[in-house]
């Protein structure tokens, strides 16, 4: 049986004291009445915030192992919910009411900004964007354009002005979520810039704890919430006007308008082959070892539910 076959496209665990199930694009969610929450990053794979109808191979062990390096590696310059990772697919963190807003922070204009761009709006999110620029520059500082985070459907942009005007947060709230996204950034370049890649954009979501603390949650710095160029060869590419090379779900997005498919009504999602799914595999792989700089190691997945039920029972019991 091929590895394509065997993929978690949807977690079916029995936990004691779950209150809430929730299962999302990418995630399931599980709220536990002792204030922990246990997320399990399946195999699924959104674009244009439609859900495609095959799941890839190892990539939410890839998002899961992923996001707990890089939780360890940036805690000390904003907290987040993490406290455990039991099961390549798993982590377990503190319960958080999410804040419905993600922070998009760009360093370069590339993908949605680039199409904005493109049609000749210098704005974005009531962040300006400089007159003469070409796809994939590098802004003179990082941009944050917020969009609200929909339970159903499509994410929408969003200005700062909007944020406050609705609701969504304090001020004080606003401006401690933007500190934190500008220091997760500087620390997601320099960590990427070590490992030869430049970190082109990306998303943060937070939550706040019980007790009112501000936390960073879900992913970070994953193929699924970052775009990564390959900084050997960037600055070449860009004085001769070539594509840059990168390491991101862009190519599936692309791959994607190519057939005829951008999320909206009564378009088809092409026929997703053996060997797109397979690459797309690969793709994850690389960038996890390209941003760890250790091997990957997969993870069984002959019952990827029952290894994970036996892994958490464990842990919550421990």
């Amino acid at each position: 049986m091929s590895t394509v076959e065997h993929t978690l496209m949807r977690s079916e665990l029995e936990l004691p004291n779950v209150e809430s199930v929730y299962h999302g694009k990418v995630r399931d969610v599980y709220h536990l009445s002792d204030g922990r929450t246990v997320l399990v990053a399946s195999d699924r794979i959104s674009a244009f915030d439609v859900i495609l109808p095959r799941g890839i191979p190892h990539k939410g062990q890839v998002l899961s192992q992923l996001s707990w390096y890089m939780l360890q590696a940036t805690a000390h310059v904003a907290p987040n919910w993490a406290i455990a990772h039991p099961d390549p697919n798993v982590i377990i963190g503190r319960r958080c009411e999410t804040f419905r807003v993600e922070m998009v922070v760009r360093g370069y204009l590339a993908g949605h900004a680039w199409r904005t761009y493109q049609s000749g709006v210098r704005e974005l999110c009531g962040a300006s964007m400089p007159d003469g620029m070409l796809e994939s520059d590098r802004f003179p500082e990082p941009l944050i354009t917020p969009s609200t985070k929909a339970e159903e459907g499509h994410d929408e942009d969003i200005t700062p002005e909007r944020i406050l005007q609705e609701g969504i947060c304090t001020p004080k709230e606003w401006e401690t979520m933007c500190r934190y996204a500008k220091a997760l950034f500087a620390e997601g370049t320099r960590i990427a810039q070590e490992r030869g890649l430049l970190l082109v954009d990306t998303k943060y979501e937070f939550g706040r704890t019980m007790n009112g603390e501000i936390l960073l949650i879900d992913e970070i710095h994953t193929p699924d919430s970052s775009r990564y160029y390959h900084a050997a060869g960037y600055a070449e590419r860009q004085a001769n006007g070539e594509r840059q090379k990168q390491l991101s779900k862009e190519f599936v997005r692309e791959w994607l308008i190519k057939g005829g498919f951008m999320g909206k009504e009564g378009q088809v999602v092409p026929d997703m082959d053996d060997a797109f799914v397979e690459s797309v595999s690969a793709r994850y792989v690389e960038l996890f070892e390209r941003i760890t700089g250790t091997r990957f190691v997969p993870a069984p997945t002959d019952d990827i539910n029952g290894r994970m039920q036996q892994a958490l029972m464990e842990h919550l019991a421990g």
